[in-house]
């Protein structure tokens, strides 16, 4: 009976044991020190931590570099725990690529160490707009996963569009082409290496979402400003790493096929139910998880926006 007792709770506390980051987070090497962390792409759960997103680690001789922080003090610990294996340092900076959740709102995890947190004015901004909206969603897939996360701003808030940073003897450049996913998300771009950690600029092997907060017409210029940096490997926001032929085919080709349909439609003003009618099915792009799901509102919220700035 005692043994029964024994061997019970010690199945309920490798249930609730927090998932190691290794577990989460697969770390696919680019050379040189530097890493992919590539999540699950699927929902948000409270096993993932809500890292259901890729990011980054860049080593360099004064510690590491994180491409993200997280949603939650618990996934930022993760991620540095994630890096400290990776590079054997602490990590000394981050920088929030953007304003959903997974970005940034690690973010007071790691400023509570010192670590130095970077973002373009801009990318703050929207974060400071969506921020405790974003903590509410969270709670009930995070639950006591979230206790004490609260919104935290980057301590090194870049004012320009564009910024070239030497961290750590690293040649790192932080730059924003249009509104995306979210407004003020940006790219990091390692010039010498020709790596791209794209964010939510790129899905690949999930289909992207078009939410209320996206412009699916900048987004797409966006993506032709990256395409324009002639990147060597990219890192995307949800997926696998991928050359740019991946990217244009899973994000870039998909934007066209909507900015193009919708604005027809918005031309002649036909109506969103017309237009949906119309593009809603896309056999293309049927082969994108979540397709499913997600295809059919992002052409309404496509074909929303554009009648919305007619």
């Amino acid at each position: 009976m005692v043994l029964r007792h024994m061997v019970a709770v010690l199945l309920l506390y490798l249930l609730v044991l927090p998932a190691r980051a290794g577990e989460l987070l697969a770390a696919e090497p680019l050379g040189d020190g530097v890493f992919a962390l590539i999540g699950e792409t699927g929902a948000r759960s409270y096993e993932n931590h809500g890292l259901n997103a890729n990011f980054g680690v860049i080593d360099t001789p004064e510690g590491a570099i994180l491409i993200d922080s997280g949603a939650s003090l618990e996934g930022a610990r993760l991620l540095a725990d994630r890096a400290q294996a990776l590079t054997g340092k602490p990590v000394k900076w981050v920088i929030n690529t953007g304003s959903q959740d997974h970005r940034w709102l690690g973010n007071a995890w790691f400023r509570s160490r010192g670590v130095e947190v970077i973002a373009l004015a801009r990318t703050v901004a929207t974060q400071r707009t969506h921020g405790l909206a974003q903590l509410d969603g969270l709670r009930g897939v995070l639950k006591e996963r979230l206790s004490g996360t609260e919104p935290a701003y980057a301590s090194r808030v870049i004012e320009a569009d564009a910024a070239k940073l030497v961290l750590g003897g690293r040649a790192v450049e932080i730059r924003y082409f249009a509104d995306a996913h979210f407004p003020g998300d940006a790219v990091v771009w390692l010039p010498g290496k020709r790596i791209a950690f794209a964010g939510d600029h790129v899905y690949v092997d999930r289909l992207l979402g078009v939410l209320p907060q996206s412009d699916a017409t900048s987004w797409l210029a966006a993506f032709r400003e990256l395409e324009a940096l002639g990147p060597a490997a990219i890192v995307p926001g949800h997926g696998r790493v991928t050359d740019l032929a991946g990217a244009r085919r899973d994000t870039g080709d998909y934007l066209a096929f909507l900015t193009e349909g919708v604005e027809r439609f918005a031309e002649d003003m036909a109506g969103v139910e017309e237009a949906v009618a119309a593009l809603g099915d896309a056999p293309r792009f049927a082969r994108l998880a979540n397709y499913a799901e997600l295809h059919r509102g992002n052409v309404s919220r496509a074909y929303l926006r554009v009648e919305m700035g007619r």
